[in-house]
């Protein structure tokens, strides 16, 4: 049913291959003389040898096919038996070598916080496949960094990888954000809360060339993908707008109107002094700082103005 003859035309390299010079590296200056005892020990050895099974995922079926985790695959992608693992080298592309595992219940590859392997090796089965594209840049990224195997996000023995899915995907991200989280329910914020928005609409957590793993390299076109009347060019530009959309706004959630991190006026004094400005509205004995608006009652254009009078960015 599993036959793999053709898994060398799919071109699915044997994981062995793939994985053996990083763990090999890891592992070789106490390996070479030893009698494998610990779980990574015999994994290695079992890739020395490579003795992949003839039967492929038939073998493994004996005595796996009661298990509905396991069976869950089959309703996935990972499962096709056209192509991908399953046609290649079928269970042992992400499990490794079988070797002597049927009987003498040798270990397996297997993936999570009790896994013989560190995130580092785990992450290097996975992308024997995944390294192109969105995950090019994972070696650069913070959640490597700080040692997130894939399987803390991703789930590959179900239909619908949950992450996957706009309606799961934040809760999945938001389990270890917290306190972003707890952002997205403050009074003014991004439509994380209602699913409405995805934290990929404006991150890629494989990590990209820009900081906070921003799909764009600057913040600024990242917020111009949704807010591009915002982007100008401006006759009259005001300088914070075009160096940093954050020095006013706090994207992840505000207490303060329109994601801003400190409310108006006071935030346009911290640029702004009162030098030269007088501290009531003319015509008044209004406080500027407590009419309404305060600034923006007059500086309505505040992201930048394009008309020939809109200097102080009025108009």
């Amino acid at each position: 049913m599993m036959n793999r003859d053709n898994h060398m035309k799919l071109k699915i390299r044997p994981l062995g291959v793939l994985l053996a010079p990083l763990m090999l590296g890891l592992c070789a200056s106490s390996y070479a003389a030893q009698t494998p005892k610990s779980d990574l020990d015999v994994l290695m050895h079992k890739f020395e040898q490579g003795k992949y099974s003839k039967k492929g995922a038939d073998g493994c079926l004996m005595c796996h096919k009661k298990n509905d985790k396991v069976m869950a695959l089959f309703d996935g992608v990972h499962g096709n038996t056209q192509q991908g693992p399953m046609a290649g080298l079928q269970c042992e592309a992400c499990h490794g070598p079988q070797g002597k595992h049927k009987g003498k219940n040798e270990p397996m590859i297997a993936f999570g916080d009790e896994s013989a392997l560190d995130a580092s090796m785990q992450n290097s089965v996975c992308l024997a496949c995944h390294q192109d594209g969105e995950q090019s840049q994972w070696h650069n990224s913070l959640h490597d960094m700080e040692e997130v195997s894939c399987v803390s996000c991703h789930e590959v023995h179900v239909a619908q990888d949950p992450i996957l899915d706009k309606r799961t995907q934040n809760d999945t991200c938001q389990s270890c954000h917290q306190s972003q989280a707890g952002a997205a329910h403050k009074r003014s914020a991004h439509p994380i809360a209602s699913d409405q928005m995805q934290c990929t609409s404006c991150h890629n957590p494989h990590g990209d060339i820009g900081n906070a793993a921003l799909k764009q390299p600057v913040l600024n076109d990242n917020c111009y993908q949704c807010h591009a009347d915002k982007r100008g060019p401006f006759l009259w530009e005001h300088a914070p707008v075009v160096e940093d959309c954050s020095i006013c706004h706090d994207a992840h959630g505000s207490v303060n109107d329109n994601l801003l991190k400190t409310r108006v006026p006071m935030l346009c004094k911290e640029c702004h002094s009162e030098d030269g400005h007088p501290s009531t509205i003319p015509g008044t004995n209004q406080s500027i700082q407590v009419a309404g608006q305060g600034c923006l009652n007059c500086h309505t254009q505040i992201h930048g103005s394009n008309s020939p009078k809109g200097r102080a960015l009025q108009f």
